[in-house]
């Protein structure tokens, strides 16, 4: 019966996660915009951060807790997730073109970050805070580095916009009717005080959620004798990855994949730059031990997606198609063999 509930409570702390995060990013992206804040650095940061928001409560949950296991593996499962599985079912289902921006700037950097999370963690044998200091500085750079290409981007097209001569105007897209909630919501929206309300209801609700799943996790984990590490990168890290998951194959089925690629490098890049990051400030996060190179290992996987990802991504025309999900879901489940069984 305990089991049960366990199983119960850390599927409610997922499905917590989740809505919290969607109702933060909702809640903090409408404050944003009265704050005449522009609707492209509201999309790279807010709802960037929203995103991330699930990986980053586990990570933090679990160091307070000490439960450093889950939280590396939690970033670096979600990783591995992100780019093997659901790049791979993506690629598999609709050839995934990658942007030049994301051959330049975020792969190189995404690349750089998975290596320099195996470096500090086999230098001092664990993440601490310094190291998370490091962390946060190349994430602080990349950010202003981003935010600033985009502006010049959108300025250069909205002079070009100026420059072309006006002709007819495309008709706008047709909007699905709502319900009566759905234009409740809508209208409520419009309002400051909800906007407020709603953010802190949904952090709220991804700190709590967070803190359910970790305690479940933990708990299933000494039930049934697997380690924390593997829950971590296992019910976890899928887990906290089911939002990208659904949205990148929806897309892909739909054949809209234009951003689907970025998204996830910019996902994985957030996981061990901002989460793993502020994990380690609150606790150091063990990577090697005594007799055991486990944690590194992972993250040795994780980096080797992403030098396949960037590999693949450089031939066949800048985009991922069937040989590269086909080999990227194959290596996906090669590594849950090699967790499971070796």
């Amino acid at each position: 019966m305990e089991l049960a509930l366990q199983f119960f409570l850390l599927i409610l702390g997922f499905v917590l996660l989740v809505k919290g995060a969607d109702w933060f990013v909702d809640g903090s992206a409408g404050i944003a915009s009265k704050c005449k804040i522009p609707a492209l650095v509201i999309g790279l940061t807010v709802v960037a951060f929203g995103t991330s928001a699930p990986e980053l409560c586990v990570s933090i949950t679990s160091a307070i807790q000490h439960s450093t296991d889950i939280s590396i593996g939690n970033v670096v499962g979600s990783n591995i997730c992100n780019i093997l599985l659901i790049l791979g079912l993506a690629a598999l289902l609709h050839s995934l073109p990658v942007q030049k921006n994301s051959l330049v700037l975020d792969l190189p950097v995404l690349l750089l970050s998975s290596a320099l999370l195996i470096g500090l963690g086999i230098w001092g044998h664990a993440l601490n805070w310094w190291d998370g200091l490091i962390f946060f500085v190349i994430f602080s750079a990349y950010m202003v580095i981003l935010v600033r290409g985009a502006l010049k981007e959108q300025k250069k097209a909205k002079e070009l916009e100026k420059s072309v001569p006006q002709g007819e105007i495309a008709p706008s897209e047709e909007k699905k009717p709502k319900g009566k909630v759905g234009q409740w919501f809508d209208r409520m929206e419009q309002k400051t005080w909800f906007l407020i309300v709603l953010a802190l209801v949904g952090l709220a609700m991804v700190v709590g959620g967070g803190t359910l799943l970790v305690d479940a996790a933990k708990y299933i984990a000494g039930y049934f004798g697997v380690s924390e590490r593997i829950i971590g990168l296992t019910v976890v890290a899928i887990g906290t990855s089911l939002p990208e998951l659904v949205t990148s194959i929806v897309a892909a089925f739909k054949g809209e994949t234009d951003i689907a690629v970025g998204n996830v490098i910019g996902s994985n890049i957030f996981n061990i730059l901002l989460v793993a990051g502020a994990a380690s400030l609150f606790y150091p996060l063990t990577f090697t031990t005594a007799g055991t190179a486990s944690n590194l290992i992972d993250a040795c996987v994780a980096l080797g997606a992403a030098v396949f990802l960037y590999a693949f991504a450089l031939f066949k025309g800048h985009k991922l198609g069937k040989v590269a999900g086909a080999v990227l879901f194959a290596c996906f489940v090669g590594y849950y063999v090699y967790l499971f069984v070796i």
